[in-house]
């Protein structure tokens, strides 16, 4: 593959993921047998919407952005629901959907075998 340039906003996004892997130990094995029903797509649009509907707040007072509870629809415990900044969030949620598209891609080619 060629070298990419990548944006600072796209950089971060890997290294999330990176970090999802090496220190929260959410290996591709781990995402393929407990998130099979979208919850990593589910858990993406959670941050996503938390900041967007949220981060207003965060300017002024980032620790009520910061203390809300998780959404209904938080796929996993409640403790897994870590909101930091608007900017933060949505990394997280790119580098969640990044998981779930890398999830479909070895579903798919377990299937095409």
């Amino acid at each position: 593959m060629e070298h990419l340039n990548l944006s600072p906003a796209a950089a971060d996004v890997l290294a999330e993921r990176q970090r999802q892997i090496t220190a929260e130990g959410w290996t591709l094995a781990h995402d393929d047998w407990q998130n099979q029903y979208g919850d990593l797509a589910i858990a993406a649009s959670c941050y996503a919407r938390h900041a967007y509907g949220r981060g207003w707040v965060y300017p002024e007072k980032p620790e009520r952005y910061q203390d809300e509870e998780a959404p209904n629809d938080w796929p996993w415990d409640d403790t897994w629901w870590k909101p930091d900044s608007p900017r933060r969030d949505l990394i997280k949620a790119t580098a969640l959907l990044l998981a779930e598209l890398e999830r479909l891609d070895r579903l798919s080619q377990r299937n095409q075998k």
